[in-house]
């Protein structure tokens, strides 16, 4: 949690790791802050960031501005791939949004998550996909296979991992209208396979590219326990699970707009499978449900704020 904002035994140990994978200037920005950009195909871009920069008990780099430069970067890579007529995959640990668990309390420091989310919003209509690797809100976020509970948190959870299919043959972003902004995805902090921005309202974008399906697979640890073995299993498949005919963002939506609705059957499998299958007998109702539907709908602190607020459902 303690990473620096310049070269170091690190991001140089990191760099000599990928030299096989990664061209010349993705090796250079890897090595001096920790984060890369390369192309993975023609017409397809991967950003890896380094969102530790950006995380509350990093001590280094609480008074920065933009710490590494990743900010200026990062628009710089982006305006570059529109130009080029490229579509991005965002890859990084910690995510942007708030935590599904907590009130208010984003997962990397608010200010940083502000300037993330506008970047994001100003290019919608060129990254497809978020990927991130730690708890909380395409953005997708995974599980964790090794879960630790947050001192916030009043529950555990199950380790898990994730596949994702998807398109690989276009990776372009169509919109219904003229409108050029789209609906922006999120994965929810420890499990859930999708997060709705809601960035925009109406018309909404179609991706063709991104997702199909999820998969999504567990090990329960009560059993592991009890046999010394572990027997990883498949907890759901994304479509399955939930009834959805695709992972568009308009079904996503709709999805995500049903668990405000009382007593839903949709929000209580969603919070069986943010838990990765734990304990089927937790109930989460009042402010845990608005802590996680408000998390899974708003990204950015003035919508958040206004979802808590209004939270009479």
């Amino acid at each position: 949690d303690q990473m620096p904002d310049s070269t170091n035994a690190i991001y140089k140990a990191a760099a000599a790791l990928w030299k096989p994978w990664l061209d010349t200037e993705a090796l250079t920005t890897l090595s001096q802050g920790g984060f890369y950009s390369q192309l993975v195909k023609p017409g397809l871009r991967l950003v890896s960031l380094n969102t530790i920069l950006y995380y509350g008990p990093d001590k280094v780099t609480s008074n920065m501005t933009d710490p590494a430069g990743q900010f200026e970067w990062l628009e710089r890579i982006l305006e570059k791939a529109a130009q080029s007529q490229e579509k991005v995959y965002i890859i990084a640990h910690v995510p942007v949004g708030y935590l599904p668990f907590v009130r208010n309390t984003t997962a990397i420091r608010e200010r940083h998550n502000e300037r993330l989310v506008a970047i994001f919003r100003k290019y919608s209509h060129v990254v497809t996909g978020q990927f991130y690797g730690n708890p909380v809100n395409s953005l997708f976020v995974s599980p964790a296979v090794t879960p630790i509970k947050s001192i916030f948190e009043q529950f555990s959870n199950n380790p898990s991992f994730r596949m994702y299919l998807y398109n690989n043959k276009n990776y372009s972003v169509k919109c219904q209208s003229e409108h050029k902004n789209c609906f922006w995805l999120s994965t929810d902090s420890k499990t859930f396979p999708f997060f709705l921005s809601l960035f925009v309202s109406p018309p909404f974008c179609r991706f063709s590219v991104p997702l199909k399906d999820i998969w999504q697979y567990y090990l329960n640890l009560t059993e592991a326990n009890e046999k010394q073995r572990s027997d990883w299993r498949l907890e759901y498949i994304m479509t399955e699970a939930f009834g959805l005919t695709d992972l568009q963002p308009k079904s996503l939506l709709q999805l995500g707009l049903s668990f405000m609705l009382p007593h839903t059957k949709s929000f209580d499998k969603y919070f069986s499978h943010f838990m990765v299958s734990y304990d089927n007998r937790l109930i989460c109702d009042g402010s845990c449900k608005v802590n996680q539907v408000c998390a899974v709908l708003h990204l950015d602190e003035q919508s958040y704020s206004k979802c808590a607020a209004s939270s009479h459902w």
